[in-house]
């Protein structure tokens, strides 16, 4: 199968999303690029956004189970990798958790105390469950989307920025206008008559085609050129005194090498999408503040003058040059 075939039908994944889940282009495209670049996604936003029907529509067009794990404050890690549990015969077996599913949905993660936090995040960074003597690995096709929500704050727990380092992209949505909310309305009323009558039925793709598709990605053309401003913008983050000495104070930590993978391959992943066979810095820059957001640690000099991470990312783009 020719990569132009593989990227229309990804292609025409994204638009059936877009027609189930309206206002939110930016994340069902956000979803596809993780899910191909074998990546997890980090969503904040208010609730009521349609961020848990995303990432159940997508599991119903694509090949591969859905779990939806609700985090709260009394979860057990063994609530989400398993435990072993006493069976008939007296022996002791293995009673795997929801982790063991394709497509997670993480709800509300900042609910959950850190110990469920880190068994969660601990699966998306090593691929594998250690639950009593037994070392399971995940699924071939695995992604996470966890959710935020950014209103109310009291009885959370925040992620750590070692552990928010674990998402590939972290993707902030907000209410959509006054339009979309009519189309909403429409939406939801012919689902409800769709439902009633009968589902329509649509062939997932294939995990063949996933993975194929994956391949395809890793091999697309990334010049050395744009290698280079990856790297730059990465180093900006660390050493930005080079550029804006005054705008440097504004940062505590730069991102990690994580940052630098997450940059390459979410370019290359959306450059496919796009239908290029190759990666322009257009779609570096199309991607770095999903990939920069949740890394970037501001000091307290710059949270006092206003600085968000956004903010200091549009200075990054504008500061540093295009190779």
């Amino acid at each position: 199968m020719s990569a132009t075939t593989l990227s229309e039908k990804f292609s025409a994944l994204l638009t059936r999303l877009n027609q189930h889940i309206l206002g939110q282009p930016h994340l069902t495209e956000r979803m596809l690029v993780a899910l191909l670049a074998d990546g997890h996604l980090l969503v904040e936003g208010p609730p009521g956004l349609a961020k848990t029907k995303a990432i159940k529509t997508l599991s119903e067009l694509i090949e591969g189970d859905y779990h939806r794990i609700q985090f709260t404050p009394d979860l057990l890690p063994s609530d989400i990798t398993g435990t072993e549990v006493l069976q008939p015969n007296g022996e002791f077996g293995l009673q795997k958790g929801p982790i063991f599913h394709n497509l997670i949905l993480a709800d509300e993660i900042n609910r959950a105390p850190a110990k469920v936090q880190s068994a969660l995040l601990e699966a998306m960074a090593e691929e594998q469950v250690t639950v009593g003597k037994h070392t399971l690995p995940l699924e071939r096709l695995f992604m996470v989307m966890a959710t935020q929500n950014p209103i109310e704050q009291e009885g959370t727990y925040p992620l750590p920025e070692a552990q928010l380092d674990r998402f590939m992209l972290h993707v902030r949505i907000d209410y959509p206008n006054a339009e979309t909310e009519r189309h909403i309305l429409d939406l939801v009323e012919d689902e409800a008559r769709e439902n009633a009558a009968g589902f329509p039925y649509f062939e997932p793709l294939s995990q063949v085609d996933l993975f194929e598709a994956r391949n395809e990605i890793l091999n697309l053309y990334l010049s050395e050129e744009t290698k280079t401003y990856i790297v730059e913008l990465v180093m900006a983050t660390r050493q930005l005194e080079k550029y804006d000495p005054t705008l440097a104070k504004a940062i505590e930590f730069g991102v990690s090498p994580r940052a630098t993978l997450a940059l390459s391959r979410g370019a290359r992943a959306l450059a496919w999408l796009k239908g290029q066979d190759y990666v322009s810095p257009e779609e570096v820059q199309a991607v770095v503040h999903d990939v920069f957001r949740h890394r970037i640690l501001l000091s307290f000099e710059g949270e006092a003058a206003g600085m968000t991470a956004d903010k200091l990312v549009d200075q990054l783009i504008q500061l540093v040059p295009v190779i």
